[in-house]
């Protein structure tokens, strides 16, 4: 596994546990199409909500949620409707979240959450 997959499963670990302890429910992992992948879906209540989980090491390359373009938003969108197309499920609001992870060279992540980024 090269480092930057590495890194990112580390984001995706931490993501998914900062959602559990916010109290959502963690529905899939690594969703994939042939249209691309949602990293995390889960249930906040009655939300459907889509995670894209954003990974770095260090700030050089701008915040993690940087990374998150209104083009990944729009692709996101589309993934969305193809789970939910797909799984039958038919919630009442659907969001789209970003989850920010720093991980530095010592010490814990930093998470941040944003919520409804689209």
């Amino acid at each position: 596994m090269a480092a930057k997959d590495t890194v990112g499963r580390y984001g995706e670990d931490v993501a998914a546990r900062h959602l559990i302890e916010q109290g959502l429910v963690v529905l899939h992992r690594n969703w994939r199409c042939e249209l691309g992948e949602i990293d995390i879906i889960a249930r906040d209540g009655d939300c459907l909500v889509v995670c894209e989980v954003k990974t770095r090491r260090s700030g050089s390359f701008g915040s993690p949620a940087e990374a998150v373009t209104p083009r990944k938003v729009a692709r996101l969108r589309r993934l969305a409707a193809r789970w939910l197309a797909e799984s039958g499920l038919h919630p009442p609001l659907v969001r789209i979240d970003v989850i920010a992870v720093r991980r530095p060279r010592s010490g814990p992540a930093q998470v941040e959450h944003l919520r409804s980024v689209a």
